[in-house]
């Protein structure tokens, strides 16, 4: 099998957990490499910060242009989800128990997705004002730390002294508990709030378990949460180092708010990468992948890719059009947050911006994570309003 080897570049170590720390426009000089010259390469496995023994840790393939991207998202026929969908190799009961139906295939897939979408209608959504989950307010702290544990655990300052396994597995049995725990609770005394929509969703007649409502929870945990709290941090920088951009959104908030949103989720690609398994020989490039294969979508590179955008590394609050894949490529994996997830922006920056439209962001510090673009920290200031 012919294989074409990645540029050799001193920053150019994608399994390099360290490479994620930079910046993006440092990274990317190495993935503009890669669209140019090597569209798909095969690379080693990636920093394993699990303790997997080395027989169980896979090489992968890199894919790093949008269209690329966008064909594997929606061919799961040949390139499946069950096998993982970690950029880093996982054991499948991690996988188990934090991606719900995000790592499966159908018809497993489509059952479950099915359940958790009639419980996560827009209109189901749009009713829970303000508690969306039902978590109570004794319990919040604790299920906010053990989420962004599960995001952090690659960064140092995350785990500490700790091996990250530990930590990781502490994390998840902590939501993991409290999510069973809450849907039992909520089976005979339901609320107004999301958990009580799960455990009561039913499709000809088959319910959600509480292992898989425990599973959707940590899932959701992550993805209703982080991703949209970086996109705003990421997006709050961008509008600090563009000026231009910011007078222009500011100058008709509610007419350009919306557009400017999409380009918030493109300028952050909040989810880095994804992975899918190759099902049966594909080729690609003139690269030929058996089946068994790890192959990687690498979201933030096809999101400045230069054949579908035109100049990417442009902040544009009214680029038109803007075909981003800052929720997946489409296909049966495409975010089901996603028209909550545009809400959630529209709304946080039509208020901070019409409370305090002189905010400025300063440089963020980012998390060492090939998963989540992450923000650890990132000051800001503003003038004191009357």
């Amino acid at each position: 099998m012919a294989v074409s080897p990645a540029p050799q570049t001193p920053e150019g170590d994608l399994g390099s957990l360290d490479f994620w720390g930079k910046p993006a426009e440092e990274r990317d000089r190495y993935f503009a490499r890669l669209r140019s010259e090597a569209p798909i390469s095969r690379h080693e496995p990636p920093e394993d910060i699990l303790g997997l023994p080395q027989q169980e840790r896979m090489g992968y393939w890199a894919i790093v242009r949008y269209e690329d991207v966008r064909a594997i998202s929606r061919d799961p026929e040949s390139f499946c989800s069950g096998e993982g969908t970690q950029f880093a190799d996982a054991p499948p009961e991690f996988l188990e128990a934090s991606m719900s139906f995000l790592a499966m295939d159908a018809p497993r897939h489509t059952k479950l997705r099915g359940l958790v979408s009639s419980a996560f209608t827009p209109r189901q959504v749009a009713r829970i004002e303000a508690d969306m989950i039902g978590v109570p307010d004794a319990d919040r702290e604790r299920v906010v730390a053990a989420a962004d544990l599960l995001v952090t655990a690659s960064d140092p300052e995350a785990f500490g002294d700790r091996p990250p396994i530990e930590v990781l597995g502490e994390a998840l049995w902590t939501l993991t508990e409290f999510a069973t725990e809450l849907a039992a609770h909520r089976a005979k005394e339901p609320g107004d709030d999301l958990m009580t929509a799960l455990v009561q969703a039913e499709i000809d007649g088959e319910h959600l378990t509480h292992a898989e409502i425990a599973a959707f929870f940590v899932l959701l945990s992550v993805a209703g949460n982080d991703t949209t709290r970086h996109t705003t941090s990421h997006a709050m920088r961008a509008l600090s180092v563009n000026p231009e951009e910011r007078a222009l959104l500011l100058e008709d908030l509610d007419g350009r708010l919306a557009g400017a949103a999409e380009e918030f989720i493109r300028w952050a690609s909040p989810v880095m990468t994804f992975r899918r398994t190759t099902t049966r020989p594909v080729e690609l490039h003139g690269e030929h992948l058996p089946a068994g294969e790890k192959v990687v979508l690498f979201y933030h590179s096809a999101n400045r890719d230069e054949r579908a955008f035109e100049d990417p590394w442009r902040f544009d609050v009214t680029r038109d059009p803007n075909r981003h894949l800052g929720f997946g490529g489409g296909g049966p994996h495409y975010c089901l947050g996603a028209s909550l997830a545009r809400a959630q922006l529209r709304s946080i920056f039509g208020e901070l911006l019409r409370l305090i439209p002189d905010i400025q962001a300063g440089e963020p510090e980012l998390l060492r994570s090939a998963f989540v673009h992450g923000v650890k920290r990132m000051d800001c200031e503003f003038r004191a309003r009357p």
